[in-house]
């Protein structure tokens, strides 16, 4: 338990995610941000402006030698993210890492050996984990509300610049303003491009695509609901398809992921037709249909058949007669209006799931009891998500063992 219940934060890599974790992370009581770290100059002077008093520097190993910070958030490029994790959970700070936990999967096992080692809290960025609408989804799943389910569908749609990371770039761009070389890190060395810096979703040599940005949520909020741990195989397909910018990531994206027991289809679209974002998931079970958004669930359960029916139309007229006859003997007529009718739930929530995600971080922080969304299920997320980039530019299935987190 930490003095007065009070937690220090600083935050590595102040972009749009990293400022959103880090306003959220404050709105809790007992919060306070007293360091950031980035690459870029014009984002240090606003954390300044937003957070009067805060220490700002562009290496991220100064804030984890700061004896006044208890916990640090992550909201770098993916390809920086196992490194300063380890780095952080190994000079004793608790970490919340934004999703997905890696970019590639040699990062994994690393990252949770460093937290079990550690014994620091890590928790993922996927706040789907927190949102009550998946976590009744789970309970409800666990009663066999919809029966046995045998497949699942989600998508994540959108049709936005600002949607497909056509993020802006400052006018102020330049060597001088941004630590290129060392927001490059492992990556390959090249001269200094804003477009990359700014807009590096787009590039697999510093994001993962949709499967790293988007397809790790929706796995994370299946796993969340049916408790499941990931599938056996992985297929995607997809393509460039109208983002055709200088990026090397597809704006189309289809997976089908073979869990043991049901199939999970995703699709994410950066040019859907659509005016505003959709997001959902389709649960299908052999006794009704569960969908959900981020905020609503609507469920209509109908029970199994109790007879199967008949087709006897095309028989001869004596054939019919004792086909039926037999059919009644067996399956004998009900009374109208027995027969049980339709359930149908609904509900829904006002809950701010971001904030609800980072007050579970902070209590794990204060308890030392860890939020299940650690390293085990961060990696449990990110690596079929990860796999799907791999089938689709390797244009083969790939397998996965869900016990071990290894990938075939």
């Amino acid at each position: 338990m930490l003095a007065n219940d009070n937690i220090q934060i600083a935050l590595i890599g102040a972009g749009g995610m990293g400022q959103g974790d880090a306003q959220l992370a404050t709105s809790l009581p007992g919060v306070k941000i007293v360091a950031a770290c980035d690459l870029y100059d014009g984002r240090l002077a606003h954390m300044k402006e937003v957070y009067p008093g805060i220490a700002t520097t562009r290496d991220y190993q100064e804030i984890l030698h700061r004896p006044d910070v208890d916990s640090i958030i992550i909201g770098t490029p993916d390809h920086w993210h196992s490194r300063i994790a380890i780095d952080a959970m190994t000079a004793g700070k608790d970490v919340y890492c934004e999703k997905p936990m890696i970019q590639r999967l040699d990062q994994g096992m690393p990252m949770i050996e460093a937290m079990r080692r550690t014994g620091r809290i890590l928790q993922i960025g996927s706040q789907y984990a927190s949102s009550p609408v998946y976590l009744h989804a789970a309970e409800l799943l666990k009663q066999g509300a919809i029966g046995k389910v045998n497949m699942v569908e989600a998508w994540l749609d959108r049709n936005t610049a600002m949607g497909a990371w056509q993020y802006s770039i400052p006018p102020d761009a330049s060597p001088e303003t941004v630590d290129w070389n060392r927001f490059l890190g492992y990556a390959p060395k090249r001269a200094f491009d804003a477009t990359r810096f700014f807009r590096w979703r787009n590039y697999r040599d510093y994001g993962t695509g949709l499967a790293g940005d988007l397809f790790v949520h929706l796995i994370t909020g299946l796993h969340t609901a049916t408790g499941a741990l990931g599938p056996k195989r992985v297929y995607a397909t997809g393509g460039l398809r109208y983002w055709k910018d200088g990026r090397d990531v597809p704006d189309v994206m289809l997976a089908m992921l073979d869990y043991p027991d049901f199939n999970f289809a995703l699709r994410v679209n950066f040019k859907s037709g659509s005016t505003t974002e959709n997001f959902g998931f389709r649960f299908v079970g052999d006794e009704g249909v569960m969908t959900t958004t981020m905020t609503e669930l609507s469920l209509s359960k109908h029970p199994r058949e109790a007879e199967p029916g008949y087709t006897i139309d095309t028989f001869s007229k004596a054939e019919q007669e004792r086909s039926l006859k037999a059919y009644h003997e067996k399956y004998p007529p009900k009374p109208a209006g027995l027969e049980p009718p339709d359930e149908i739930r609904k509900t829904s929530t006002e809950a701010n799931v971001h904030r609800e995600h980072h007050r579970n971080f902070y209590d794990a922080v204060r308890s030392r009891k860890p939020h299940f969304e650690d390293g085990v299920f961060g990696f449990r997320a990110a690596g079929p998500a990860l796999l799907t980039n791999t089938s689709l530019w390797e244009k083969r299935i790939c397998g996965w063992d869900a016990e071990t987190m290894t990938a075939s």
